[in-house]
């Protein structure tokens, strides 16, 4: 797209911000804002790195690397060096090669040379949520492509909030739904079995004066107590929560990992590279509890400064790992303890496979697969 504030470049920056204000999940809005940023600019890459509670990076979505190039690339980066300088200082970089920036890191090995360079950070409040980065456009970026990328990244950080908003909304519904049915319990539910049980103990007071009548006060009660059962898995099937309060695999394992790491100093990184609907409910919920658990005990035992989190999709399986740099341990001995089994137990009650790889000083990574079968 040509430079300067052309008409069509205006329209098209007016459809693109409606196109990422209209998204209703967390990931379409990260996912539209980062592809249109590239596609307004010209940039031949871009990036959106959502930034944690300790200011690295804890997700990263790229537009314009194939797969090839991301997996020679490895590990996602952490949000040092000129990445990290847009986050602490809050401020917008742009350069023409950026090599010569004096905060220019070394890239890792696989990594394609980069020129030019524009990165934005996205608020949300008075908060960083992240950080917008674009990258070799053909003669450098422009002050009319700086400005239009500071007004996608409000778009972006109004959309992030609107939508935590309504969150909250829906979960303050869902609660007082929940009281409602809690109510409806007692006065309902709760009243039949209990004169359920008034009724069999009548009926025990006539097991030798009226041996006909309590067989008959016995089947009203069984018919009483099917009936209340019926009731009660109705009110059991309304307390689960609707599809809209329920967060896709990215968001939960998001939120999963900005809770564990907070404590810690540690640096978490999170990849996921699974559409929101590819993962089966019940294996997406025995993924996080395992990446819970793999990640819970790699930040309080590893002793590492990184840890780097993985969920990859195939045509069949996902594959889950956490990988630290720390000490390590010897699986046969005390560390066997470290909840293990359990993982392992997890993933084969799904028919998945678990495995993990550590040596003493070297760090660990636990890995685990999970069908992705039908629900």
């Amino acid at each position: 797209m040509a430079s300067g504030f052309t008409p069509e470049r205006i329209a098209g920056l007016v459809e693109g911000a409606a196109s990422v204000a209209g998204q209703v999940e967390l990931a379409g809005i990260l996912r539209s804002t980062v592809e249109f940023a590239k596609e307004i600019t010209g940039a031949r890459f871009a990036a959106l790195g959502v930034v944690g509670e300790h200011g690295g990076l804890v997700d990263f979505i790229t537009v314009g690397m194939d797969d090839e190039m991301v997996r020679s690339i490895g590990t996602p980066p952490k949000g040092v060096g000129m990445l990290g300088l847009i986050t602490t200082t809050g401020k917008t970089i742009r350069t023409s090669d950026i090599a010569t920036h004096p905060d220019s890191t070394t890239y890792p090995a696989g990594h394609p040379a980069m020129g030019s360079f524009l990165g934005v950070p996205i608020r949300v409040g008075e908060q960083i949520f992240g950080n917008l980065y674009l990258t070799d456009k053909p003669n450098g970026f422009t002050e009319e492509d700086e400005i239009l990328i500071e007004f996608l990244a409000v778009t972006a950080g109004s959309a992030v909030s609107t939508l935590r908003l309504q969150d909250r909304l829906r979960r303050a519904a869902l609660l007082e739904d929940r009281e409602r049915i809690a109510r409806d319990l007692h006065d309902s539910i709760i009243q039949d079995l209990f004169a359920v049980g008034l009724n069999l103990q009548a009926a025990a007071a006539q097991v030798i004066t009226d041996p006909e009548g309590m067989r008959k006060k016995i089947d009203a009660s069984i018919d009483h107590l099917d009936e209340s059962i019926a009731a009660l898995r109705r009110y059991i099937f309304d307390l689960r929560p609707p599809v809209w309060a329920r967060p896709n695999l990215r968001e939960a394992l998001a939120d999963l990992v900005g809770q564990l790491s907070a404590p810690y100093q540690a640096t978490v990184s999170l990849e996921v590279s699974c559409s929101a609907d590819l993962v089966p409910r019940h294996i997406a919920d025995e993924l996080v509890a395992t990446v819970k658990e793999a990640l819970s005990n790699a930040l309080r035992h590893s002793r590492g400064d990184s840890i780097e989190v993985r969920v990859g999709c195939g045509a069949t399986q996902a594959v889950m790992t956490v990988a630290d740099n720390g000490v390590g341990f010897d699986p046969s001995g005390p560390g066997k303890g470290l909840g293990l089994s359990n993982m392992a137990k997890r993933v084969a009650s799904v028919g998945g496979s678990f495995r993990v790889d550590t040596t003493s000083g070297k760090g660990t990574v636990v890995r685990a697969t999970f069908p992705l079968a039908a629900d």
